[in-house]
């Protein structure tokens, strides 16, 4: 549904005379399949935004080529707006303006006639669970709610692929659940969505398929599950009541166990496969040498520590 090669874009930032230029997406290539839930995951400022512009003809791309359901970006920017939806972060809501009119309105312009416009805001409405409202000024919502018309504006026209940009910044957890759910509901009816996001635990829990974005390239792509068994192992923590050396020692000598180490609190930290059949492993064999285990936890990797993995640093942190 999607499709782009050697994708870029730079900026000129400052002044004339001391400009300079700011690679924002460099190289980008992706495949997004029909019908899946397409992430794109990195951190404020790594090419997410301005990559979902050009694919929404936003932006002219500097470089490379591009296809959106079917036709492409460069050539047929047209056919690619009336194939698409799309909701900016900021969102597109009038403070003064109710959603049944927002939506009408939208649907006129994409050439519904004055009937049909009506009859698609209704149903945008109802299943965007706006019915009790939708004749209220847009400023009298709640954040949630101000969302799920900005989303009912993006699909009224009834697109074929939907882009979200940051769908459920600033949201509270159950207005970014109640969120999921739509987005899950899109989904199930035939839509592609093609979402950026930063947070974690959104695209593990909603995407099919994730691509990481660092510094305006790809550098990670694949579902959630993939992605994390790419990084080696898992990780078991330990306390010893005493002798972590002895400890560490005994238990580097496992075939499980891939690394034990001694960290300065005094627990040990080893990477191992199979992380639950080598847990009654690690016990037994602290047992046999006489050593007191307090306390041991299993640690799977999560899409952080496929972003360590491959830039060397915190996505939490970024």
């Amino acid at each position: 549904m999607i499709e782009t090669r050697d994708l870029r874009k730079s900026f000129r930032t400052g002044r004339r005379r001391s400009s300079t230029t700011v690679e924002a997406v460099t190289g980008l290539d992706l495949t997004v399949a029909a019908g899946e839930i397409f992430g794109f995951l990195g951190p404020n400022g790594a090419g997410k935004t301005t990559t979902l512009r050009m694919l929404a003809t936003l932006l002219p791309p500097d470089g490379g080529d591009a296809v959106v359901a079917g036709a492409d970006l460069r050539t047929a920017p047209g056919q690619v707006r009336r194939s698409i939806g799309y909701v900016a972060q900021g969102g597109g809501t009038w403070d003064d303006v109710t959603a049944r009119e927002e939506l009408v309105l939208q649907a006129r312009m994409f050439g519904s006639s004055r009937a049909e416009a009506h009859e698609r805001a209704a149903e945008a409405l109802d299943a965007f669970d706006l019915a009790g409202y939708g004749d209220r000024h847009c400023r009298t919502y709640s954040g949630g709610q101000r969302r799920r018309v900005d989303i009912a504006l993006g699909v009224v026209h009834r697109p074929t692929v939907l882009f979200l940009d940051e769908p459920t910044s600033g949201l509270d957890p159950q207005s970014r659940a109640h969120m999921w759910d739509e987005i899950r509901r899109l989904r199930a009816d035939g839509m592609t969505v093609f979402l950026t996001t930063h947070y974690l635990d959104e695209a593990d829990a909603l995407c099919d398929r994730i691509a990481i974005i660092d510094g305006g390239r790809t550098v990670a792509e694949g579902t959630p599950a993939e992605l994390k068994r790419g990084i080696a192992g898992e990780v078991v923590t330990l306390e010893v009541a005493d002798h972590p050396a002895k400890a560490a020692e005994v238990l580097a000598a496992l075939e499980c166990v891939r690394s034990a180490e001694v960290r300065d609190a005094g627990d040990l930290r080893l990477a191992v496969d199979a992380g639950e059949t080598a847990m009654p492993r690690i016990m037994r064999a602290l047992a046999d040498v006489g050593v007191d285990l307090a306390t041991i936890e299993l640690h799977r990797p999560t899409l952080d520590d496929v972003f360590l993995n491959k830039t060397g640093r915190s996505l939490r942190e970024s």
